[in-house]
């Protein structure tokens, strides 16, 4: 990024990057409308995306079929105002000047709750974080 550059960058990193960052990376992009860079990454990328947050995020108007998860890099670590790590699972070290912070996000699991009752409750926590976020980062 260059000085005179004013979008910020955000990247948001879970375990599989099948899911939570999925999730946290579609929600950011639809809220900004370009006024945020967004990534997602993984930090032990899965094979595909998990297809109950896909679903979820559908049904909000978010489509993200096109996405694939991806390991973190170096390059975007350095690109990027705030790293935002989802969960628990996921272990990343701070570096460089970017605002670091880790989400614990809910769990429904662990009240038994499962399937896309699951998914939707861990979407709309994410949801209304990434509203905080992008409302700091924006400043509206």
């Amino acid at each position: 990024m260059t000085e005179t550059t004013t979008t910020p960058g955000v990247l948001f990193v879970c375990s599989k990057n099948g899911g939570k960052s999925q999730l946290a990376a579609g929600l950011m992009n639809q809220l900004a409308g370009g006024d945020v860079t967004v990534y997602s990454a993984g930090t032990k990328p899965g094979t595909s995306l998990n297809p109950q947050a896909v679903e979820s995020l559908a049904e909000l108007g978010i489509d993200i079929t096109g996405e694939h998860p991806k390991p973190v890099s170096g390059e975007v670590l350095d690109a990027v105002d705030v790293v935002v790590v989802l969960g628990t699972e996921a272990k990343l070290e701070s570096r460089g000047g970017a605002r670091f912070e880790v989400w614990e996000t809910d769990e429904p699991s662990e009240r038994g709750i499962e399937g896309m009752e699951r998914m939707r409750l861990v979407r709309d926590d994410i949801k209304a974080r990434v509203q905080k976020l992008h409302t700091e980062l924006t400043g509206h």
